[in-house]
């Protein structure tokens, strides 16, 4: 029996390149090489594509602060429309061959915003994860909210300011509506970049700047008071949940460098130590968070519980780490499905849904 081909595509132009460097090497290092056929298409910081050899696809592969691509004389190119051999590469002037299913994990801009999810989609290719609704949707933090909030889940409560409307944010004002401590944040990245937590005015000017520098719109949210609770999600149109981790963080907040770098940046304690009726609940709010932000195959739901029980989603992580420290991993191992079944279960979701869709009717006319 021939193996399914995967390409793992990786790396991006985002501010979390590493980590998706990261992320690659433990898929590489856990899917299941008697079933699977990998093969690895890095993307530089410069949004180039390359063919890369398994074997040195990666620099300083041990150490998450050095890590670098190792680019090949090998670009990729990609053709949509096509129902077959839609990649191509330099090296032979010809086809890399049918890939049957790609594993997207591109963290951040132009990777686990939609972008790359309508690119595989014209290119007729099953791809791991939310769809390109789904994608746009959980990265702007600001609509998620907004989505949420119609659906009766708890979010924080703040503002979102596009870079037009910069001159209008005033510090009282918001100070006045959501208090004291406050986050500033991107409306559109991940992993903690671009985010700050302040108390005074000028730190909240000085954080509002470093915001507008990673994206055209930030939110300004309360701090919330409790513990972070996180929730890996699995499926298309039927989840399922993990048990429950917490994040304890032993530094201000849980950061970049605290999720992905230093180790010792946070403790994570799964299971989580929670009542079976909590645990249940916020099972219940991950799912349904997940359906109404029409996510599909993965997604890490991150919470907030605070002292009286009351959940808040924070954010929802389509494209969550794989690195060794990660989470939504971790949260499976826990609750029963190895790595490598984990990786299983995302391609094998990838392709039902891309056959799903195929099955649809594309016009009212015969071709």
């Amino acid at each position: 029996m021939s193996k399914v081909k995967v390409g793992i595509i990786f790396g991006g132009k985002s501010a979390e390149h590493e980590v998706s460097l990261q992320s690659a090497k433990n898929i590489v290092d856990a899917i299941d090489k008697d079933k699977y056929e990998v093969v690895l298409i890095g993307i530089d910081k410069h949004g180039k594509w390359y063919l890369n050899d398994q074997s040195s696809y990666l620099l300083h592969a041990e150490n998450p602060k050095l890590i670098q691509l190792n680019k090949s004389n090998n670009p990729v190119a990609i053709i949509p429309g096509q129902t077959d051999q839609q990649l191509i590469h330099a090296d032979s002037a010809g086809m890399l061959g049918q890939l049957d299913v790609v594993f997207p994990i591109v963290h951040g801009t132009l990777g686990e915003d939609g972008s790359l999810q309508g690119m595989l989609r014209l290119a007729n290719l099953p791809f791991v994860g939310a769809n390109v609704l789904g994608s746009a949707l959980c990265m702007d933090k600001d609509i998620a909210k907004r989505l949420l909030t119609h659906a009766g889940i708890n979010v924080a409560k703040g503002f979102a300011f596009t870079k037009a409307k910069k001159n209008t944010i005033n510090y009282q004002e918001v100070v006045d509506a959501i208090g004291t401590p406050i986050f500033i944040k991107p409306a559109n990245q991940g992993s903690s970049v671009g985010v700050s937590k302040v108390d005074t005015e000028a730190e909240f000017y000085e954080a509002v700047e470093d915001a507008f520098q990673y994206d055209h719109k930030i939110i300004i949210e309360e701090s919330i008071k409790g513990r972070e609770i996180e929730i890996s999600v699995l499926g298309n149109a039927e989840p399922i949940a993990s048990v429950p981790g917490e994040i304890l963080p032993q530094t201000e907040f849980y950061s970049y460098e605290s999720k992905y770098i230093d180790e010792k940046g946070a403790k994570l304690e799964i299971p989580a130590q929670l009542d079976e009726e909590i645990v249940k609940k916020m099972q219940e709010v991950a799912i349904h968070a997940f359906l109404e932000l029409q996510c599909e195959g993965l997604a890490r739901v991150d919470f907030f519980l605070t002292e009286d029980g009351k959940i808040y989603v924070n954010e929802i992580n389509t494209l969550p780490g794989f690195t060794r420290i990660s989470m939504y991993p971790k949260l499976w191992q826990e609750s029963g499905i190895s790595y490598p079944e984990l990786i299983n279960q995302l391609i094998k979701l990838a392709i039902e849904r891309h056959q799903a869709d195929a099955d649809l009717k594309s016009s009212a006319w015969n071709d």
